[in-house]
C-alpha cells in the first residue's frame, strides 16, 4: 500500500480509502465489520464515513453507518490505527430528519460533530468534511451552471465554528465536498487571512466519465496542496460493465435503488461500453482500468472505494498494483477527448 500527504495536516494517508455508506443497508454490521478488518490488514489507514449515511438517504438509516463503525472501534480497540473522514450535511431542506433540514450554521455544526462522535465512540474526527455547500449549488453533477437565489452561511462564520472544535480537539483538519474551484479558494483565503482552520482536501466525484474536476479545481488541488478524495470511481458500478445490455444484477445498488441517473444521460452509456472494452484491449479488467486510471493523477491523495461483497472489495484494492503505462495513458485521452464527461 501506498501513501500521501493528506493536505498540509502533516497526516500520511493510504492511497486506497474505505469508502462505508452502504454499512447499514446494503451491508450488514457483521459484513461491515469483515471488510474494516480486511482493509487494515491490507493497509488501508483512511476511512470515509458520513451523517447521512447509510445510502440511499432515509430516516431509519441515517447515522446508521457511524454506528457501525464505532462499534467495530470498541470491539477492536484501534481507533488509532485509522484516519477517520466523516462529514456534515450541507443545506438540504427536504432531509427534515436531520435537523429539520441540515445546515452548516455553528448550531448544526456543534449538534452535527456532537452527534457523530457519540456514534462514532471516539472524542475526535481526523477528517471533517461539508458534504455539500451549504449555498444552493449544483455541486453533484451538471452541465449548465445556474445561479440560485437565496442567503446562505458565511463562509468565515463557517470556518469560525469548525475552528472551536478543532481548538477543542474534537475535530483535527478540515476538508469540503463536491465544492466549486470558487468555494475552495474562499475557505482557503479567509483561512490565511484570519488564521483559521485550512481546508485540506477536496471529496468530488471524479472518474473515467466525469472528469470535470480538471477543468478548474485539479490546479487548485497541487498548487494549494488540497488533494482530491476521489468518490464514486467507479461510476457507482457502471465501469465494472456490471450493467451493459440492461443487466440488474441481485444486489446491486441500481438493482435495489434506482439512483444512478447520474450516469444514465446522453452518451453515457456509449462510453462506458467503450472504456469496459478499452480495458480488455490493453489487457487489464474494466475495475483496474477505472481505479488505476484515479491513482494516476497527480492531484489525487486517496480513491475511496465501496464494495458490498468482500471478493468485490479484494478486487478493487487489488486493481491498484497494476503498472499504469503510458500506452493505456494515451489510449483512455483518445476516447475522452472524443466525448469528454458524459456523466458530470
Amino acid at each position: 500500500m501506498k501513501y500521501s500527504p493528506l493536505g498540509r495536516t502533516g497526516l500520511q494517508v493510504s492511497r486506497v480509502c474505505l469508502g462505508t455508506m452502504m454499512y447499514g443497508s446494503q451491508n450488514t454490521e457483521a459484513e461491515g465489520f469483515a471488510q474494516m478488518d480486511y482493509a487494515v490488514e491490507r493497509g488501508i489507514n483512511f476511512f470515509d464515513t458520513a451523517e447521512a449515511y447509510a445510502i440511499p438517504p432515509r430516516p431509519e438509516t441515517q447515522g446508521a453507518t457511524e454506528r457501525i463503525i464505532g462499534n467495530w472501534f470498541a470491539a477492536r480497540g484501534n481507533r488509532d490505527k485509522v484516519i477517520l473522514a466523516s462529514k456534515i450535511a450541507g443545506r438540504a431542506d427536504a432531509m427534515t430528519w436531520i435537523r429539520k433540514g441540515p445546515r452548516h450554521t455553528r448550531d448544526h455544526i456543534d449538534a452535527a460533530v456532537e452527534a457523530s462522535l457519540t456514534r462514532l465512540r471516539t472524542d475526535y474526527i481526523d477528517l471533517y468534511q461539508l458534504h455539500w455547500p451549504d449555498r444552493r449549488y449544483s455541486g453533484f453533477g451538471f452541465h449548465e451552471y445556474h445561479d440560485y437565489d437565496g442567503d446562505y452561511e458565511d463562509f468565515q462564520a463557517i470556518l469560525e465554528s469548525l475552528d472551536r472544535h478543532v481548538k477543542a480537539g474534537r475535530i483535527r483538519h478540515i476538508g469540503v465536498s463536491n465544492e466549486s474551484p470558487w468555494g475552495v479558494m474562499k475557505f482557503l483565503g479567509l483561512a490565511e487571512r484570519e488564521g483559521l482552520p485550512r481546508v485540506a482536501s477536496i471529496q468530488n466525484c471524479y472518474n473515467l466519465v466525469s472528469r470535470t474536476f480538471e477543468y478548474g479545481l485539479a490546479e487548485v488541488a497541487l498548487r494549494e496542496q488540497v488533494g482530491l478524495l476521489a468518490y464514486s470511481p467507479l461510476a457507482q458500478g457502471y465501469l465494472t460493465g456490471k450493467y451493459r445490455h440492461g443487466a440488474l444484477p441481485a444486489g446491486a445498488r441500481k438493482t435495489l435503488f434506482q439512483r444512478l441517473n447520474r450516469y444514465e444521460g446522453p452518451g453515457g452509456d456509449e462510453m462506458v461500453h467503450r472504456y469496459v472494452d478499452l480495458a480488455a484491449l490493453v489487457g487489464v479488467t474494466p475495475v483496474q482500468l477505472a481505479l488505476k486510471f484515479i491513482d494516476s493523477r497527480p492531484f489525487t491523495t486517496s480513491t475511496i472505494i465501496g464494495a458490498s461483497t468482500m471478493a468485490q472489495l479484494k478486487d478493487d484494492i487489488d486493481a491498484f498494483e497494476i503498472d499504469w503505462t503510458p500506452e493505456i495513458d494515451r489510449a483512455v485521452s483518445t476516447l475522452h477527448a472524443g466525448h469528454p464527461n458524459p456523466c458530470p
